[in-house]
C-alpha cells in the first residue's frame, strides 16, 4: 500500500493515476467528482453561492476529465415528448426509453417501454446505431479538445454514465426484463455484453491513435441497500470475461486505470472485481451499509473513492466532524480518494458543504 510522502512533489494526472495504483503520492487528490442536484445548486445560489460554476469557490484539483466522446447510439433516438400536461409529461429519449417525469423536480421517473424486447430488436440496434466506426462519434474540435486537457495536467478518462455491461444492458431492456433475461433469454444477454464489450474497444483503439487514455470507466449500478441485484455466479458468467478483456486491453496499451462505479452495497462483488483486475471502484454508499475503512483493510490494492456519508451534511458541524474523523485512518494513505458517497442532495446548505470542503482540505493538506 503506497504512502504519503511530502517530499514528492506530483502534477495533477499524476497524483490521479499513481493515487488508483496506491503508489507513493505527495497528497491524496482534492477533487469532487460528484457535482449537486440542479436544486442544489438553485438552493445555494439563495444562500451566497456566487455563480451557477458550484465548483468555483472551492479550489478543486483538476481530476479524471471524460473525453467526449459517444460510446452509445449513433445515431441517438430522437427525443420526443409523447403527452404532456400541467403536472406531468411522457418522453422518448435518445437513448429509446420511454418514461414519465414531474414536471420542475429531479425525481426517478416513472419507466414504462425500453428499446429491447427481442433478439430482433437488438440485432436492428447493432446494425443501425452501434457502429464503432461512426465519423459523429467524435466532436468536430476533437484534436482542440484533447489540447486543451493535456493543457489543464488532466487524467484521460473514457466511460461514464450510462455505459457499462449491466448498466447499459438495464437501459435496453428495463432492469425486471434484463433480471429475468439471465435466465430465460441468456443468449441474448450474453451478446448484448460481449458486442458492447467489443464495440467499446473499438472506440477506444480510435481514441489512442490520438491521446492516451488514463482511465476507462465503466458505469454499471448494479446494486441495492442489500447487496447486488445479480448473483456471483452470474456476475462470473456474463461479466467477468469482459471486464477481463477490458482489463487486458487496459494492460496492453498502458491504461492504468480500469474503474466500477455502482451505488448500493457490493461487498460480496469486491473480490470478484479484485479478480477481473478492477483497481478502482467507487461510491460506497454509507447508507447502504458500505465501510470503506473495513473494506480497504480486506482489498488494500484497490483503489476506493467516496465513502464519506452525505447525510451528515445535512445536519451541523459537529456531525461532519464526527464523519471526517470516523474515516481518519483513510486519510493517512494512498489508494483512496476522499468524497462524498453520491451526489450532494437539496437538504444540504451551502454554509454546511462550504464547511465540508474546508475540513476534508485540511485533511488533504
Amino acid at each position: 500500500m503506497g504512502t504519503i510522502n511530502r517530499s514528492l512533489t506530483l502534477g495533477n494526472r499524476e497524483r490521479m493515476i499513481r493515487t488508483c495504483l496506491n503508489q507513493d503520492i505527495d497528497r491524496q487528490p482534492f477533487w469532487s467528482m460528484f457535482p449537486p442536484w440542479r436544486e442544489t445548486v438553485e438552493r445555494w445560489r439563495s444562500e451566497g453561492l456566487p455563480s451557477d460554476d458550484w465548483s468555483a469557490p472551492f479550489g478543486f484539483d483538476v481530476g479524471f476529465e471524460t473525453l467526449p466522446v459517444n460510446l452509445g447510439f449513433c445515431p441517438s433516438f430522437e427525443r420526443q415528448v409523447l403527452e404532456e400536461d400541467n403536472e406531468r409529461r411522457t418522453i422518448k429519449d435518445e437513448y429509446g426509453i420511454t418514461f414519465v417525469e414531474k414536471k420542475g423536480h429531479s425525481t426517478i421517473p416513472m419507466y414504462i417501454d425500453y428499446p429491447v424486447k427481442t433478439i430482433e430488436d437488438w440485432e436492428m440496434l447493432k446494425t443501425q446505431r452501434l457502429n464503432p466506426h461512426s465519423a459523429e462519434r467524435f466532436p468536430t474540435d476533437w484534436l482542440t479538445v484533447i489540447a486543451d486537457m493535456q493543457k489543464r495536467d488532466a487524467a484521460v478518462q473514457v466511460g461514464t454514465y450510462p455505459y457499462g455491461l449491466f448498466g447499459t444492458a438495464r437501459d435496453l431492456m428495463g432492469v425486471e426484463n434484463l433480471l429475468m433475461g439471465f435466465y430465460e433469454v441468456p443468449e441474448l444477454i450474453h451478446d448484448i455484453m460481449d458486442y458492447l464489450t467489443d464495440f467499446w474497444i473499438a472506440i477506444y483503439k480510435q481514441i489512442l491513435c490520438d491521446v492516451q487514455i488514463d482511465h476507462i470507466h465503466i458505469w454499471e449500478d448494479m446494486s441495492g441497500k442489500h447487496g447486488p441485484l445479480i448473483s456471483p455466479d452470474m456476475f462470473r458468467e456474463f461479466m467477468m470475461p469482459n471486464y477481463k478483456k477490458i482489463v487486458d486491453f487496459a494492460r496492453g496499451n498502458g491504461i492504468s486505470v480500469v474503474s466500477v462505479d455502482t451505488d448500493g452495497n457490493m461487498d460480496i462483488m469486491m473480490p470478484l472485481l479484485e479478480e477481473s483486475g478492477i483497481n478502482l471502484v467507487l461510491p460506497f454508499e454509507v447508507q447502504a451499509g458500505c465501510d470503506i475503512v473495513a473494506i480497504k483493510q480486506q482489498f488494500p490494492d484497490i483503489c476506493l473513492l467516496g465513502g464519506i456519508d452525505k447525510r451528515k451534511l445535512t445536519f451541523g458541524y459537529k456531525e461532519i466532524d464526527q464523519e471526517l474523523e470516523r474515516i481518519a485512518e483513510m486519510f493517512t494513505i494512498s489508494g483512496y480518494i476522499p468524497a462524498l458517497d453520491h451526489l450532494p442532495h437539496p437538504e444540504i446548505s451551502f454554509d454546511n458543504f462550504t464547511y465540508f470542503i474546508k475540513r476534508l482540505k485540511e485533511k488533504i493538506d
